[in-house]
């Protein structure tokens, strides 16, 4: 009998202690499941704070000086010069892997009698649904040319007009095609023809209807190259009150980066730039950034617009700021920019 006590003690003993293993088990389990969770989270957080914003100022400052350079004489539609300018984004687009939409990276089409073209390069989405949704970042290269002399210059350089958001989209091409981490694809485009009235814009909307893009935004740059004075914003978004796209981009990057301008709706703005063609063609949010508040540049189709007039850390900044909020809206698993109801 005390044996059999004994023996008996041992065995409530020792299934105690398996229990407590078990359940020392299951909790463990637990924690490494959460530990897991958490990690990924926390990685997805941290891929995203630790997007790598560095941008050459010495690259941005060369580009713009070459666009903007009397070699160029204004780039205007059709001219060499706008055919040089071509050349050059032409060539960083293939430097960087981006990809022709078309057949190369020019998307032709004629305008009273004048040979013009957009330049179209896509960085493919890696998502095997949202790769089929694109956001355009776009900014029209082209400009007025050769204009009666003033001072016995000619040359209307277009350095802030719009040489300056046409080094931003370059720039971007070049940041995203090295961050290479896009759901959604990303259209990068040089429009021709804008100071024709937005011809370029028109033609390529309507291509791009006719081929039944799936469209998501497009995000346009227009003179950027200078600061606004007195704001609490880096640029000022047209159209903005039609849509939420100011609204959200601002909660991805975390900070202020699109405002209102009061004269942007005054002078309407949101229909004089190349988005405006897309909000036609496609009714989704299609704005434009802009730094150029009617104060603080004197030189509007002026043959005084020139690069050395234009504020490169500015410009850096512009670019810098708008990389986490175009990186977000590439990565969210649904639109969540949309329009206003009217």
């Amino acid at each position: 009998m005390r044996d059999f006590f004994i023996f008996s003690r041992m065995r409530k003993t020792i299934t105690k202690l398996c229990w407590l293993f078990a359940l020392a088990l299951l909790i463990s389990c637990g924690n490494s499941k959460k530990t897991k969770t958490t990690s990924k989270a926390e990685a997805a957080v941290t891929k995203t704070e630790n997007l790598n914003l560095e941008i050459n100022k010495n690259e941005v400052a060369d580009l713009l000086q070459y666009l903007s350079s009397n070699e160029l004489e204004g780039r205007a539609t059709g001219s060499e010069g706008i055919e040089k300018a071509a050349q050059k984004i032409e060539g960083i687009f293939k430097e960087n892997n981006l990809k022709p939409y078309f057949e190369t990276y020019r998307h032709n089409f004629e305008t009273e009698g004048v040979e013009g073209f957009n330049i179209v390069g896509v960085l493919p989405g890696n998502d095997p649904q949202l790769k089929e949704e694109f956001i355009i970042l776009g900014a029209h290269y082209d400009h007025i040319g050769i204009q009666d002399p003033i001072d016995g210059d000619s040359i209307a350089n277009g350095a802030n007009d719009n040489a300056a958001g046409t080094v931003a989209v370059v720039e971007m091409a070049k940041k995203f095609a090295a961050i290479d981490d896009n759901k959604r694809s990303i259209m990068f485009v040089l429009f021709s023809a804008e100071e024709l009235g937005l011809v370029g814009a028109k033609k390529l909307a309507k291509r791009l209807k006719a081929d039944d893009l799936d469209l998501y935004t497009l995000f346009n740059f227009e003179m950027i190259g200078v600061p606004m004075a007195n704001k609490d914003y880096i640029g000022y978004l047209t159209g903005y009150e039609n849509s939420n796209f100011a609204e959200k981009f601002n909660e991805y990057s975390e900070e202020k980066v699109l405002g209102f301008l009061p004269q942007a709706k005054e002078y309407q703005l949101f229909k004089r730039s190349d988005n405006y063609p897309f909000y036609e063609a496609f009714k989704v949010p299609a704005q434009s950034i802009s730094t150029f508040d009617f104060t603080n540049y004197n030189y509007y189709h002026h043959v005084a617009d020139e690069a050395e007039k234009l504020d490169i850390p500015h410009m850096v900044k512009v670019i810098k700021s708008v990389i986490p909020g175009i990186y977000k809206m590439a990565n969210t698993p649904e639109k969540e920019i949309r329009m206003n109801e009217q």
